[in-house]
């Protein structure tokens, strides 16, 4: 192997990704064992946890499965504590769970923003910090969480989401800051348009799907493989100095009016 392959190899290490059963988190999985690493997958679902593990064993990935609630601070710290005893240390954590609710701001109840927020930021904070506590005295490690190009740019209907995910960015700055002096990397993944379940129904819709593809300077939507090289950028020593950036994968829509 050569110098530079060394540099995006993660032989040897331990991925946790939250929400990876499927789309984009599971995505990110298989691409991390592709590049080497032990994947840790998370979600509610017990059964499609283990479809997912399945999968990625019949291809060769050494593959664990933790079916812990990322909203509940001390379902988190028992999940963290009882994978860093049986597993291994955690090396890499990927911050995918998330969620997405539709509604006009004046009509978004209570109850669905608080929702969306357990489920987008407060998880992020809740799992960021139960693995940092375990990274910092080893001096090392790798957080990536997933942000969204709704970091930076509004849609009409998701406003909490957008909130959401403009925080999880800022979240992450802050953990850049306050992890870097300890020796952790913690960046962002911001996904485009992605063809996953969670946008079928938009994917499916001539009018949308024809308007973002016009918006967006690389003329398509985005296939989920799409995300694995940033991914493994971020998650290796290639990204060693590399803090608190948010790494858009959106075939140019931020980039463009």
């Amino acid at each position: 192997m050569n110098s530079i392959s060394r540099l995006f190899d993660l032989t040897g290490r331990t991925a946790l990704i939250t929400g990876s059963s499927a789309g984009i988190g599971y995505a990110l999985a298989r691409g991390l064992a592709l590049a080497g690493a032990t994947v840790i997958l998370n979600g509610r679902n017990e059964a499609r946890l283990a479809r997912a593990a399945d999968t990625l064993r019949s291809v060769g990935a050494t593959v664990h499965t933790s079916n812990f609630d990322v909203t509940d601070a001390d379902s988190v710290s028992t999940a963290i504590a009882h994978l860093e005893d049986h597993v291994g240390a955690l090396d890499i954590l990927v911050n995918n769970a998330g969620m997405q609710r539709r509604a006009p701001l004046e009509n978004f109840s209570v109850a669905h923003w608080d929702e969306l927020m357990r489920t987008n930021l407060d998880s992020v904070f809740l799992v960021g910090k139960a693995v940092a506590r375990h990274m910092i005295p080893r001096g090392r490690g790798k957080i990536v969480n997933i942000c969204s190009v709704q970091s930076e740019l509004g849609r009409p209907h998701i406003a909490a989401y957008t909130a959401s995910k403009g925080a999880v960015k800022m979240l992450t700055k802050g953990m850049a800051i306050d992890w870097g002096p300890h020796g952790l990397q913690v960046n962002g993944l911001g996904p485009g348009y992605f063809k996953t379940e969670l946008t079928e129904a938009l994917v499916n819709n001539p009018e949308f799907s024809n308007w973002l593809i016009g918006r967006t300077p690389s003329r398509r939507w985005g296939d989920v493989e799409d995300l694995i090289g940033a991914a493994v950028f971020l998650a290796s020593d290639a990204s060693n100095f590399v803090n608190g950036h948010i790494l858009y994968v959106d075939g140019g829509v931020t980039a463009t009016l």
